[in-house]
């Protein structure tokens, strides 16, 4: 896959799948900002992957804030002068029996997870209208359409729910900027990192120009099997 001179925005890009696809994307020849809430993680991770400061570029805050994405993109437009591809990865998750939530817990998940794929996706679009197309891929959940007894996650599976809706939202919307949007959920064993970036890389890509609003496990069979 060839994303030589692509410029793209990774959200949760600090640690495990976000910083494991800013890797193979940068090796790739892309160009990338990521955005984390932790300011050193994120430092730390810019540092690692790209020490000259020129092909990755770090934008630390909470996406949750639409003021954090709208630096992500003046970052990405000062810098490396365009935005070719988002990926929303930020996402929490601590399994918790219903009755416990509390509404801070509740609002956090909404908060990073729904709202910050919104406006994330918001901010970008008018740049990919702009480059004349461009490609969203949104973490998902097999959690939002599979309830699991081990994993009481009611917050987590709502609001990842709300990313597949609005996943194939968006790829209907958007469809005539030439903007794909696909989503993908990778849990469902205990997985690592490169097990996913794969498919990330995949969706991100021009070899799938003709897959938009499309949900793709990523779950080592599980959802087969259920």
């Amino acid at each position: 896959m060839n994303f030589q001179n692509k410029v793209v925005l990774i959200t949760g890009g600090g640690t495990g799948i976000g910083r494991a696809t800013a890797e193979r994307l940068v090796a790739l020849g892309a160009k990338v900002v990521i955005n984390g809430r932790r300011k050193e993680i994120l430092t730390e991770t810019q540092l690692q992957i790209d020490a000259s400061g020129e092909k990755v570029i770090a934008v630390a805050g909470d996406i949750a804030n639409s003021e954090t994405a709208q630096r992500m993109i003046e970052a990405a437009l000062k810098h490396f002068g365009g935005i070719d591809i988002l990926i929303n990865n930020a996402g929490i998750f601590r399994p918790m029996p219903f009755l416990e939530h509390t509404v801070d817990e509740v609002n956090a998940y909404l908060d990073v997870i729904l709202k910050g794929t919104f406006f994330a996706s918001q901010a970008v679009i008018p740049a990919m209208r702009r480059r004349g197309g461009g490609a969203i891929v949104n973490v998902g959940s097999m959690w939002a359409t599979q309830a699991i007894g081990l994993t009481p996650s009611s917050a987590y599976s709502a609001a990842k729910a709300g990313v597949h809706a609005l996943t194939r939202n968006l790829a209907i919307e958007f469809a005539k900027d030439h903007i794909r949007v696909n989503a993908f959920h990778p849990l469902g064993r205990n997985g690592q990192p490169q097990d996913v970036v794969a498919a990330i890389l995949f969706l991100a890509s021009e070899e799938a120009a003709w897959i938009t609003g499309a949900l793709l496990p990523v779950d080592g069979g599980v959802m087969a099997g259920r």
